[in-house]
């Protein structure tokens, strides 16, 4: 379930994305005054501002919902995943040193 709302969330956020990016600016009336920008579209004269306008509310909307959902999902586990105050413990394959035994002679200086 988790994964399946990652996805849906990348997908809204690149299409917040497309739909920013396809809409215009405000400077882009005053070009259109002037006839040196093309004022039709596909859309109609204003058509295409409320619809980009609309669709990017729904899909932010969604973005922010998805956010909110996948917040919760993740405070929601109960398996502590940090390394800092959980360290892995890892497997040792090399030996122990041993300990210097006490039948090695330790050579002694003579004070004289």
């Amino acid at each position: 379930m988790y994964q399946v709302i990652i996805v849906i969330h990348v997908l809204l956020g690149l299409g917040v994305v497309g739909l920013v990016l396809m809409q215009q600016g405000k400077g882009a009336d005053a070009g259109a005054a002037f006839g040196t920008g093309s004022s039709g579209s596909v859309f109609g004269a204003q058509g295409a501002a409320s619809f980009l306008s609309r669709s990017t509310a729904i899909l932010a909307t969604l973005f922010f919902t998805t956010s909110l959902g996948l917040a919760v999902m993740n405070s929601q586990q109960s398996v502590a995943k940090d390394l800092i105050t959980n360290p892995v413990k890892a497997e040792q394959d090399t030996p122990a040193v041993k300990a210097i035994s006490a039948e090695v002679p330790v050579p002694v200086e003579n004070a004289k």
